[in-house]
């Protein structure tokens, strides 16, 4: 019954008797549930990793059963970490396929292959990019993370971004969060909003990425330095499939101009997202790549976030922040 919250069949029966017959030790609970004491002990090593059983007082017995009420919020909260991680796994996996996806298509294609095309350097992209708007029609969809972006950039953007939103051209951009704190990137961004440019920040982004009327995606081929050199992708299922990674994006995303979301407890989405990369295990550096922030940041919300769960270990807050309610199991 209990398998799905992480119990084998012996353990639970385990449980159960010690919960019914608290005073038995290791060679009565083998008597009552024919089971070897190798098996009972095994069982119990299991319930004790999960901290379902504690040390008795009573030297006879060594271990007690925890209230069934209290073990089952302690597995359901270990299980609710699981889906939380399983979901920062999807998100990263996503990232990963988008660039495996660039680096595949920038290696030596058979001639006559039109699906990709590799750029080198930061003017190629510069001028590909240019060919390649004064034909577009419908939309441009850009993700762009990587925090505060250079001036020069910005201002370099305007002139191709303004002649096509005088032409009708939809163009929707996701941010990172962080660019609130930047006021060069806020600037740009508002000059985008006044002429019908669509706006929304995220507080993390798996990968920069450009797709134009749904034909061509341009991603980079090195997400440490984009201006390396980049692949334009032209094959319809590949495009598709990266269509469909911006519009999922783009549903979760806020625009820029609403305050931003918090979750359950009113923990602000920047923060749940450094609760769950904490849980994964990622290094302070990780997680300021990720969310275009200072590694001084991101220990700074790190360590704030431990000190209010009081948690001794990563994985320990991110059990206590399911439990308090901070972390849904799911998003």
């Amino acid at each position: 019954m209990l398998e799905s919250l992480g119990i084998d069949r012996h353990a639970e029966l385990v449980y159960r008797a010690m919960l019914a017959h608290p005073s038995e030790g290791v060679a009565a609970l083998a008597a009552r549930l024919q089971l070897t004491e190798s098996e009972i002990r095994s069982s119990l090593d299991q319930l004790s990793v999960l901290a379902l059983i504690q040390p008795s007082p009573d030297e006879h017995i060594g271990f007690r059963a925890i209230r069934p009420e209290m073990a089952m919020e302690l597995l359901l909260a270990r299980q609710h970490v699981d889906l939380a991680a399983q979901q920062m796994r999807v998100e990263a996996s996503r990232a990963a396929a988008a660039q495996l996806i660039a680096e595949c298509s920038a290696l030596p294609t058979p001639s006559g292959d039109t699906d990709s095309e590799h750029l080198v350097g930061p003017n190629a992209i510069r001028e590909r990019l240019g060919q390649i708007g004064r034909t577009i029609e419908q939309e441009v969809m850009t993700l762009a993370p990587g925090g505060a972006h250079p001036v020069a950039d910005l201002e370099a953007s305007r002139g191709p971004n303004a002649a096509l939103l005088e032409r009708g051209v939809r163009m929707r951009t996701i941010y990172l969060e962080s660019i609130r704190n930047d006021k060069p990137t806020l600037d740009h961004v508002a000059w985008l909003n006044h002429r019908g440019g669509q706006v929304r920040v995220a507080p993390a982004l798996p990968v920069r990425m450009i797709i134009m009327d749904r034909r061509h995606a341009l991603l980079p081929i090195d997400t440490n330095d984009a201006r390396i050199g980049a692949v334009l992708l032209r094959g319809q299922g590949t495009v598709a499939a990266l269509c469909a990674l911006f519009e999922n994006i783009w549903d979760a995303a806020t625009p820029l101009g609403v305050a931003p979301s918090r979750d359950i407890e009113g923990l602000p989405r920047q923060e749940a997202v450094v609760l769950r990369l904490l849980t994964q295990g990622l290094t302070d550096e990780a997680i300021a790549k990720r969310l275009g922030i200072s590694p001084r940041t991101a220990r700074r919300i790190a360590a704030d976030l431990m000190t209010r769960l009081e948690a001794r270990s990563r994985f320990e807050a991110g059990v206590h922040a399911v439990q308090d309610g901070w972390l849904p199991s799911t998003r």
